[in-house]
């Protein structure tokens, strides 16, 4: 649950005295000094609470306009507390808005101990208002989830995670993996236990040992000291190997057998050791197919895979494009002084996304350093009409297949930069090449 407190009211020095106490009490603040500018704020975050003024206009007293706020964030998010701030003139429209929902009401000037203590209570509360955070909103936590598609995997995985059973995330690179693993974790009855990472293929099979299990002093030439390794690290929590199709052969024969029996030992030791873990895994690879040629041990995979939760590309889940968007302006160092063109965010709906969300983050964080103007066009995001395409509205076939294309596309046929691009290795994208018959020369640029 973000635990942001939103402040909205149009007088600039009410905003910073609230923004400055709260703060100091380490309370994170938003501020809104319009309802239009607030509603905006609301479509694209979640909020632990609101403190809303009751009029907007200067001459404004009757409170008409705080009263028609509220009823649009009540019905937007009629769980989110708001606390009304009112001047005498329009107490008893406060009082009345109490009757249809809203938290509290203060008095202007208000007392500022009862505040923040009111906001501390209330945002704890929020917190465990449910097992987790509001999906309903389009997110949880900082996870955009407005598509339906991405809504159901997350209510999946929040159910599957009270299992405590090994899990496997699979998914193309850049879409989220990690995070979705560690919705799993808040959600499990190891939430307040070590959450580890482990990137598997990244690590050389001399290496792999030492990094999974440990290392005493003297078992090699610069062990000086000793190490505990990742499982010890996450003994009663969540063990998370990334990349773990990438994980070679001996590699994946250590960890069958920890799997099996729970015991290892630290390289240089006899001594046997268990650690209580829960395995949490994520590829982007298809493990049947390697299964089948021999690059993955099947026992291994059937360790791993008790429960698989497979998450999209970005192009298939095209409800969540625009959230994302936006929550990363509002997230991104100066991005908040920018918004997109209403051309912009048709071209970041109509694009392919094979680079997914992290591709959409570095288009977005491109933009807002170098674009000339606070509104942001294709050109910014370099995303001019008629170039970019969404395959799944216009092709049939793989999505794996077409966001291969696509990167090839845009890499004019450099097999290493589209490659990269997917954040796969030169030879897994020759081995999707081969696999969907894809035939491509390297163009100049």
């Amino acid at each position: 649950m973000d635990t942001r407190v939103l402040i909205i009211d149009d007088n600039l020095a009410v905003c910073t005295a609230l923004k400055v106490l709260l703060e100091l009490h380490h309370i994170e603040v938003a501020c809104a000094y319009s309802p239009q500018e607030a509603l905006t704020r609301l479509e694209h975050g979640v909020f632990g609470a609101i403190i809303q003024d009751m009029n907007f206009s200067g001459d404004a007293t009757s409170g008409e306009e705080g009263i028609a706020l509220f009823r649009q964030i009540h019905k937007h998010d009629p769980d989110v507390p708001v606390i009304l701030l009112t001047a005498w003139s329009s107490l008893e429209t406060a009082v009345a808005l109490i009757k249809e929902g809203a938290h509290d009401y203060l008095v202007k000037p208000w007392d500022d101990r009862r505040l923040v203590a009111n906001l501390q209570h209330l945002l704890s509360v929020r917190r465990q208002a449910l097992p987790g955070e509001h999906i309903r909103a389009g997110r949880i936590g900082n996870f955009i989830c407005a598509d339906p598609q991405t809504q159901r995997l997350v209510s999946t995985a929040r159910k599957v995670a009270a299992a405590d059973v090994p899990i496997l995330i699979t998914g193309p690179n850049g879409v989220g993996k990690e995070m979705l693993a560690h919705i799993i974790q808040d959600h499990s009855p190891r939430k307040h236990q070590p959450f580890v990472t482990l990137n598997a293929g990244a690590l050389p099979p001399e290496l792999l040992e030492a990094e999974l299990f440990g290392v005493e002093p003297g078992a090699f030439t610069g062990a000086a000291r000793q190490r505990i390794g990742r499982f010890e690290e996450a003994d009663g929590g969540t063990l998370f190997l990334d990349e773990i199709g990438n994980l070679p052969a001996a590699g994946q024969i250590k960890l069958l057998r920890v799997l099996q029996t729970g015991e290892f030992s630290r390289l240089g030791s006899n001594r046997t050791l268990r650690a209580d873990v829960r395995i949490l895994s994520a590829t982007n690879s298809d493990l049947p197919q390697a299964i089948s040629e021999g690059i993955f041990r099947e026992d291994l995979f059937f360790r791993l895979n008790v429960v698989e939760l497979h998450l999209p590309g970005l192009a298939e889940r095209t409800g969540d494009i625009l959230p994302l968007a936006h929550h990363f302006l509002e997230t991104l160092p100066q991005g908040r002084n920018h918004r997109f063109s209403s051309e912009a965010e048709a071209a970041l709906l109509a694009h392919g996304w094979p680079g997914n969300v992290r591709e959409l983050r570095n288009r977005i964080q491109r933009a807002v350093l170098i674009a000339p103007r606070s509104l942001l066009t294709p050109s910014d995001l370099e995303l001019e009409p008629g170039t970019s395409h969404n395959p799944f509205r216009c092709r049939e076939g793989s999505p794996e297949k077409w966001a291969t294309e696509d990167a090839l596309l845009h890499a004019s046929g450099n097999v290493s930069l589209a490659a990269q691009a997917l954040g796969i290795s030169r030879q897994a994208l020759y081995r999707r090449m081969t696999k969907y018959g894809i035939a491509w020369e390297k163009k100049p640029r």
